[in-house]
Formats: structure tokens, sequence, C-alpha cells
């Protein structure tokens, strides 16, 4: 009836009243009435795929994935619920796999997405990419959905064959930045995410183990997709807006301009990383900060800040990590190894549980 009554706004000041106002109403608001059950039915069908497997890249470009997403990331639903829900639903990952992602109980991350997607139902959220005007408050979400995923490809969490969720999210976010090519944050992550990928095939050996980054062979690094990478940080800083992505990008840039280990910029990566505490403040960005750290001022001054995050980052497999490394640096093998035993009771990943398993036995 609302409906109808803007119909009679629209229409009756240009066409005049009709003789029976109340049956015009009447007759209008029983045609809008069914155009909204059939979309709603349309609506339900979408949300039934939503919550089955996640869709597959379409070959005419992928919009239909992008209007999932863009309903997951919608106003009327909480931030965290957001983000969890599209890389539940959408992009496939489990719930144990956000859970570790968010350095949140598992348990917490479930209630997250059942309240998410009760909310959907009940509010009739739309099933599309929005308009032009509406995206920019939609940008947040959506990039920290396209990161995590990003992250869950990279480290390969569960399998090497889930590595490709790492490409499908550079893909997605090229996408993105297609949609909104004058955001600097979205061509940033695209940055990132391409700086990052250039080191792809000198992260595992043959056989599936990690490799660390000083490590690596850098020959065997993509130069051409640094250069991508480095080209598209440059537009991103020239519109004059930095972020939280644009900072991650251009440590990224650091790692990947160095012609080995021993010639890296430790301390700009340090100030980079201080740009981004104050960014975001972030625990996992500060654990971060104190392997740069480290590298700036000794494994002791690292070593206390590690240790003053550990309340916040106690089930965070990175953390014990990072700490035993430490204390291997300072001569204390004994508490190195029971800081990695902690840290490979945290972690499924098997490249850094055969790497953690190989340093236990030392």
């Amino acid at each position: 009836m609302q409906d109808a009554l803007v119909a009679a706004l629209e229409h009756w000041p240009r066409e005049g009243i009709p003789d029976n106002p109340g049956a015009w109403l009447m007759t209008t608001a029983r045609r809008k009435g069914i155009d909204r059950l059939r979309r709603e039915a349309r609506y339900r069908d979408k949300l039934a795929q939503l919550q089955e497997e996640p869709m597959q890249r379409s070959p005419a470009g992928g919009d239909e994935r992008l209007e999932l997403i863009f309903a997951c990331c919608h106003p009327a639903l909480p931030r965290e619920s957001q983000v969890a829900l599209t890389l539940r639903s959408v992009l496939g990952m489990t719930t144990a796999q956000i859970a570790r992602a968010f350095v949140t109980p598992e348990a917490t991350i479930a209630q997250r997405l059942v309240r998410a997607k009760r909310k959907i139902a009940d509010s009739g959220i739309p099933m599309r990419v929005p308009d032009q005007s509406e995206l920019p408050d939609r940008l947040a979400e959506i990039l920290a959905v396209l990161y995590l995923l990003f992250n869950e490809g990279y480290v390969a969490s569960a399998s090497p064959e889930r590595r490709g969720l790492a490409e499908d999210a550079r893909w997605l976010a090229e996408l993105v930045v297609r949609l909104m090519p004058d955001e600097p944050e979205a061509i940033g992550l695209q940055a990132l995410m391409a700086l990052q990928l250039a080191r792809a095939a000198a992260r595992f050996t043959s056989d599936g183990r990690l490799v660390l980054l000083q490590d690596q062979d850098r020959s065997r690094w993509d130069r051409q997709a640094i250069a991508g990478g480095l080209a598209l940080l440059e537009r991103a800083a020239r519109m004059r807006r930095s972020g939280p992505y644009q900072v991650q990008a251009a440590i990224a840039a650091c790692h990947a301009e160095a012609t080995s280990w021993e010639v890296t910029d430790w301390t700009q990566i340090l100030m980079l990383y201080e740009g981004l505490v104050r960014m975001t403040g972030s625990a996992v960005v500060r654990l971060n900060r104190a392997i740069a750290l480290s590298h700036v001022a000794g494994p002791a001054r690292a070593l206390a800040d590690v240790d003053a995050l550990s309340d916040e980052l106690d089930r965070y497999h990175l953390l014990h990590a990072t700490r035993a490394a430490l204390l291997r640096d300072l001569g204390r093998p004994d508490e190195a190894r029971e800081a990695d035993r902690r840290a490979l009771g945290l972690t499924e990943n098997p490249a850094e549980r055969a790497l953690l398993m190989e340093r236990i036995g030392r």
C-alpha cells in the first residue's frame, strides 16, 4: 500500500485523480504486491545458493559473485558479521578458518554467521551490485573480505589446493578497482596482492615445504609482477589518501626491492609499521612491528613487545612462533622449543607444522 501511495503521488499530478481513487490504489497495491512476491522468490533462490557451495568464477566476468559479496556487506549487518558471512557463504571458507583469521573463538564466529543469515532473510537485502553512490559505504568491508581471503590462500591454511584462493582474491580485487577506480585503498590492496604473489614460486619447495623469506631464491621472484605492483602503489600514492592497505603494500615493496635479505631496509619497514599501528591499533600489526624492531634494535627489545601481546594473541600461532625465534636468537633454546610446541598446537597448516616440528627436533 505504501508503494501504491508513492505511485499515486507520481502519477496523479500528471494524469489527474482517477474516478475511483480507492479502486486505483487497491489495484496498484495488488500489482506491486505480486511483483514483490516474485522478487522475494528469486531472492530466496539466490539466498539458497549463497548458503550452499561457494560460487565459481563465471567466464562472463564474475559479476554474480560480486553481487553476493556486496549483499553480504550490506550496512544493515554488523561489520564483523559482514566479513564473516561473505567468507563463509560466498567464498567457501570454513567456520574454523574464519575463526583463525579473526583470532576469535569458533563458537563466536558461528553465532555471528547465524545472526547475519537471519538478518539477511528478515530484511530482504537485495542481491545486486549497489548503485555508484552506494559503493563507498561498502568499500571497507569488501576490502576486508578480499584481504582475509587472500591471506587464507596465500598461507594455504587447509591444503596446497587452497592456494588458488589468493589468485581468486586478486581477481576480485581487480573487479573492485574497475568499479571504483578512484579509491586508493582498493588500488593499494591490489598492489599488495601483486607484490606478495610475485614471490609465490619461491615460497614452497617441490615437496611442499615452506621457505621463509630470508631463505628464498630471489631469482625466482616474478620481476614483471613486482613492477606491476609498484606501479599500482605509485598510482594510489598520487591520490594522497593513505590507508592501511597502501602501507602494507609499501612494506611488501621494501622486501620486493631488496636484492638480498641482508640489504633489507628494516628501518624503513619499522617506520611503516609504526604508521600502520597508528592507523589500525591491531595486535597482529603490533606483532609484525616487533619483528621489524628485532632487526633494528635487537631481539631483547622485540621480545619485550611480543610478551606484552601474550594476552591478546595467546591463541595466535605466529605469536608463539615469533617468540620462539627471538628466544633462539637470545640463546635460550629450551624456551624456544616450548614456544614452538605451543605454536604447533595452534596451526593446521601442513607446511607450517613441518617447519615447527623441524625446529622442535633440533
